[in-house]
C-alpha cells in the first residue's frame, strides 16, 4: 500500500492511497462471496460459486465497487493509525481509479484536530468578586411574589397607574402598516416597563371602547434597525380596564408561600436563595474569564469548518431544547425574535469557535496534567444515573454500556480540569 498526504487550508487533509493488484484478492474474494448469495448461480449453493464463475455472471467491475468499502475501511484507518492522525468525524472518500486488473486508488479528504501551543495557565490569575446581597433585592423579590399573587376586577372607569388593559393596537409607519405590529387584545400593565418607553402613560384616561392615536420614537436599541429611534404611530382601542390589588404584607401571604413562621423568617430565605444565584453567577463568570484569559494567550492552528458547524448545531439544539421546555414551539420562538435559524447560525459561529477553543484547551490540560478517572468514580456517577431510571430497562442498558462509560470517562476528566483551573488561577 502506497499513500501520499497532502495539507489543505483550514486543518483539512487529502489522502492519497493506492493498493496494489496483490493486496486486492482477498478483498476481492470476500466481496465475490457475498455477491453470490445475492446472485443465483446455477449449479452453486448461495455464496459457494468461485471467483471466476460469480465475475463471468456479474461482472469484474460490480465486484471491485462491492471490495471498495471494505478496501477504504481498513487502509484508511491503518494510514491514520500509522501517521498518529487526529482526525475529525467521516472522511470524504473518493475513488479515483476503479477498474479491474489495475491497483485500487482513492482519496479520503477529513479535518484534523488542530493543535494548541498552550498558554502558562499557571501564571494566569483571575480575582473572586464579593457577592453581597443587598436588601433592595429582597425587597424586590417580595414586590414579584405579591404581584404574582394580585386579583384583579374588571372596572367600568378610566385606566390609571396600576391598572391592566386589554388594548387592539396597530403600528404604522407614514401610515403604513408595521409588519408584526398589529395585535388584537394585546395586555399592557400601566406603570411595568415596555418595550416602548412611555407608550403605557399614553393609555391613561381611556375607557373600554374608546380610541387613541399618538406618534412615539421607537427605542434606539430597538432590534430592527431600520425602525431604531424613529417616529411611529400608534392606533388604539381601548376593550377592558382591570385594576390590580397586591395583597398584604401579612402572616396571610407569607404562611401561603410555604411553611414561614413569620416575613422575617421568609425575607431571611429569599436572601439564602439570592445569595446562592450570585454565587453561581459568580462561579460561571470565573470559568469563563478564565478561558477568555486562556484563549487570549494560546496559539491555535485553524480550527476546520466542520468543528464549527457542529457547535452551532448544538447550540440551535440547546435553544430549542430550552425554548420547548417553556411550552413553545421552536418556530413561534423565531417568529417572535424575527429571525430565521440561519440567522441565528450567523450570530452563534462567534461563540461556537471560542466554545471550540475552550474544549481543545480542556482536552490539552488532561493530557499535560495527566488527569485520569477511576474506575470507581465512573461506577459512583453509574449508580447516581440509574436511580433516576428505576423502571427503563432500555435506558438502563444505555447507561451500563460501554460506550456510555467511556462517555462519562471524558466528561469526568473535563471536570477535573475545569476544577484544577479554577484552584490554581482563582484568587
Amino acid at each position: 500500500m502506497k499513500y501520499e498526504i497532502k495539507k489543505l487550508p483550514k486543518n483539512i487533509i487529502e489522502l492519497t492511497i493506492e493498493v496494489s493488484v496483490d493486496k486486492l484478492k482477498p478483498y476481492l474474494e470476500r466481496a465475490a462471496q457475498r455477491l453470490s448469495l445475492e446472485v443465483k448461480i446455477p449449479g452453486f449453493r448461495p455464496g459457494k460459486a468461485p471467483y471466476e464463475i460469480v465475475k463471468q455472471k456479474i461482472g469484474e467491475a460490480a465486484i471491485y465497487e462491492e471490495a471498495m468499502g471494505d478496501v477504504v475501511k481498513e487502509t484508511y484507518f491503518k494510514v491514520v493509525k500509522e501517521e498518529n492522525l487526529e482526525t475529525i468525524g467521516e472522511p470524504k472518500i473518493e475513488p479515483l481509479k476503479l477498474a479491474p486488473g489495475n491497483p485500487l486508488v482513492y482519496k479520503a479528504t477529513v479535518a484534523l484536530l488542530p493543535k494548541i501551543e498552550l498558554a502558562n495557565y499557571r501564571k494566569i490569575r483571575v480575582k473572586r468578586h464579593k457577592v453581597p446581597v443587598e436588601e433592595k433585592k429582597v425587597q424586590k423579590v417580595l414586590e414579584d411574589l405579591r404581584r404574582a399573587r394580585r386579583k384583579e376586577v374588571l372596572v367600568d372607569r378610566a385606566a390609571q397607574e396600576g391598572d391592566k388593559v386589554i388594548i387592539d393596537l396597530d403600528i404604522l409607519q407614514d401610515n403604513v402598516p408595521i409588519e408584526g405590529g398589529q395585535a388584537k387584545g394585546h395586555t399592557v400593565v400601566i406603570g411595568e416597563p415596555y418595550y416602548i418607553p412611555g407608550f403605557d402613560k399614553k393609555l391613561i384616561g381611556l375607557k373600554g371602547k374608546e380610541v387613541s392615536e399618538f406618534t412615539l420614537p421607537f427605542p434606539n436599541d430597538h432590534y430592527n434597525k431600520r425602525l431604531r429611534g424613529q417616529k411611529i404611530d400608534f392606533k388604539i382601542k381601548m376593550n377592558s380596564v382591570y385594576e390590580l390589588t397586591l395583597p398584604k404584607l401579612d402572616s396571610e401571604f407569607v404562611q401561603s408561600l410555604g411553611n414561614f413562621k413569620d416575613l422575617e423568617e421568609l425575607k431571611k430565605q429569599i436572601k439564602a436563595n439570592l445569595k446562592e444565584e450570585e454565587r453561581l453567577k459568580e462561579k460561571q463568570r470565573c470559568e469563563r474569564e478564565i478561558f477568555e484569559e486562556i484563549i487570549k494567550r494560546s496559539r491555535f492552528e485553524e480550527i476546520p469548518e466542520v468543528l464549527i458547524t457542529s457547535e452551532v448545531d448544538k447550540m440551535l439544539e440547546e435553544l430549542n431544547a430550552n425554548v420547548s421546555e417553556q411550552g413553545l414551539k421552536f418556530e413561534d420562538y423565531l417568529t417572535s425574535i424575527k429571525k430565521t435559524a440561519e440567522d441565528l447560525r450567523k450570530e452563534f459561529r462567534q461563540q461556537a469557535e471560542r466554545r471550540v477553543k475552550t474544549a481543545l484547551i480542556i482536552r490539552e490540560i488532561t493530557r499535560f496534567e495527566n488527569i485520569e478517572v477511576k474506575e470507581e468514580e465512573i461506577e459512583k456517577e453509574t449508580k447516581g444515573a440509574l436511580k433516576y431510571y428505576p423502571d427503563d430497562i432500555e435506558t438502563q442498558k444505555k447507561i451500563e454500556s460501554d460506550a456510555y462509560r467511556d462517555y462519562l470517562r471524558e466528561v469526568l476528566k473535563n471536570r477535573k480540569a475545569v476544577e484544577l483551573l479554577k484552584s490554581l488561577i482563582i484568587r
